[in-house]
């Protein structure tokens, strides 16, 4: 089922568990992502980075997921992921996205909630969920590179009034990318901003982050939990594996294990976010 994230975010906030957002960067991540969460019977979104949707275009991503979710039984959305420019989410909405993010989270508070108010202006009559991004978090993802500022909740409450935004991710400590070692999380500002506003809450930065600190966030407020790194890691370790064969010239035969290894780590973090059997 191809649908709109707002609907299985909202069921997760009231089941207390989270929906495993998974970055894809081709058909075979697609399928793999889509594959784990019909094992599991779990809700999914699969995300794709504004340079992934260069790469392969808005429309191929769009193609890609709806044919995916189409013959799955579990509802799974296609997310745009931190897109920083209203041109690049009007250009996803017109290729058939069913969730956006408009990333503002480096600008300026007052230029942030403009623009995240021009993009949810501009979606919700299409239907589609919008999420934003209050306070950086760390490290390095495509074209994504911030330190960290944690999310001030009072900013986070006046942001959610004046922008009507459906999701709300917040810093709490987290990065992109690997951490060197392991993040110190403030899992009190959850707490604290879950109480101030009724928006589901997200936490970007996943890959890494010990499980048990993962399952604390959702437990205190977090419903969308995003992954990215460690599926890019699994998938090249899979296939740079087969390649040692060199008989092997099939890309099925070498991106086939590719897929596996997904598979097998997108069953794990499902697990993770407690969203197994809840689709």
């Amino acid at each position: 089922m191809f649908v709109t994230s707002l609907e299985m975010i909202k069921k997760a906030r009231e089941g207390k568990y989270a929906v495993p957002a998974f970055n894809a960067e081709n058909m075979e991540m697609v399928k793999a992502i889509v594959e784990a969460a019909e094992k599991a019977s779990s809700p999914v979104m699969i995300q794709t980075t504004m340079p992934t949707v260069k790469y392969i275009g808005e429309e191929t991503a769009v193609a890609m997921a709806r044919a995916a979710a189409e013959r799955a039984s579990v509802p799974v959305a296609l997310h745009l992921d931190h897109c920083t420019s209203f041109d690049g989410v009007m250009r996803a909405l017109r290729a058939g996205y069913t969730s956006v993010m408009i990333d503002g989270s480096k600008l300026p508070f007052e230029e942030n909630a403009e623009l995240t108010r021009r993009v949810v202006d501009a979606a919700h009559p299409m239907g589609v969920t919008v999420e934003a991004e209050l306070g950086t978090v760390g490290g390095k993802e495509d074209n994504v590179s911030a330190g960290i500022i944690y999310t001030d909740p009072d900013e986070a409450k006046s942001f959610v009034e004046r922008t009507g935004v459906d999701i709300l991710a917040i810093a709490i400590g987290t990065a992109h990318g690997f951490y060197k070692g392991e993040p110190k999380l403030d899992f009190d500002r959850i707490a604290v901003i879950k109480d101030l506003i009724d928006t589901p809450l997200v936490l970007h930065g996943g890959s890494g982050v010990p499980t048990e600190s993962v399952k604390r966030a959702i437990s205190l407020g977090m419903s969308k939990v995003n992954f990215a790194t460690e599926l890019r890691a699994a998938m090249t370790a899979a296939v740079r594996d087969a390649l040692t064969d060199a008989s092997i010239i099939d890309p099925k035969k070498f991106m086939g294990p590719g897929k596996d290894a997904v598979v097998a780590l997108c069953l794990h973090k499902i697990e993770m976010c407690g969203s197994a059997g809840k689709a």
